[in-house]
């Protein structure tokens, strides 16, 4: 995948969880409170794996035992933190070049088995990753009859560049 695709995908994740975060904002936490936790936990779930794929490219110990936390966070807290590691990810993005992206990198799971990715694969499964699970959301907003943002590529290309749209 080339750097400049990466660097689009990247901003569209902090876009796609922005619109997630300001949708699950809106539902009445009192009267979905099951719901409202098991998105909160899901989304921060994203956030630890974001968190512990930054310090393996950093190559730096991420101080995680498993891919959640076991308490959950607040949202508007959680918000704040995902956007900071959104921004995070799109900086370094910007600042790789193809011979980085290529090169392997050894670290171990949260399990304590070891693994290989290059640059390229850990940032690809971060972008998947967060697309598969506010897929997730989308879902559980879903079943309290709540629209959740359309989470598009498509969609996100045309709001950023509306000239594609001609």
């Amino acid at each position: 995948m080339s750097l400049t695709s990466l660097s689009s995908l990247f901003a569209q994740k902090s876009w796609a969880n922005n619109e997630l975060f300001s949708a699950l904002a809106e539902v009445d936490a009192q009267a979905h409170p099951q719901v409202v936790h098991m998105a909160t936990r899901m989304l921060n779930h994203i956030y630890v794996v974001d968190r512990i794929f930054r310090a393996h490219l950093l190559g730096e110990p991420h101080g995680y035992s498993a891919t959640n936390t076991e308490a959950t966070p607040e949202l508007g807290a959680l918000q704040f933190e995902v956007a900071e590691t959104d921004g995070w990810y799109e900086a370094y993005v910007a600042q790789l070049s193809e011979a980085q992206l290529a090169e392997r990198i050894h670290f171990r799971f949260t399990d304590g088995d070891g693994g290989t990715m290059s640059r390229e694969e850990m940032l690809t499964h971060i972008v998947v990753h967060g697309f598969y699970h506010r897929g997730n959301v989308g879902q559980m907003l879903k079943s309290i009859e709540v629209a959740p943002p359309r989470d598009l590529y498509t969609k996100f290309l045309h709001l950023r560049e509306p000239e594609r749209r001609g």
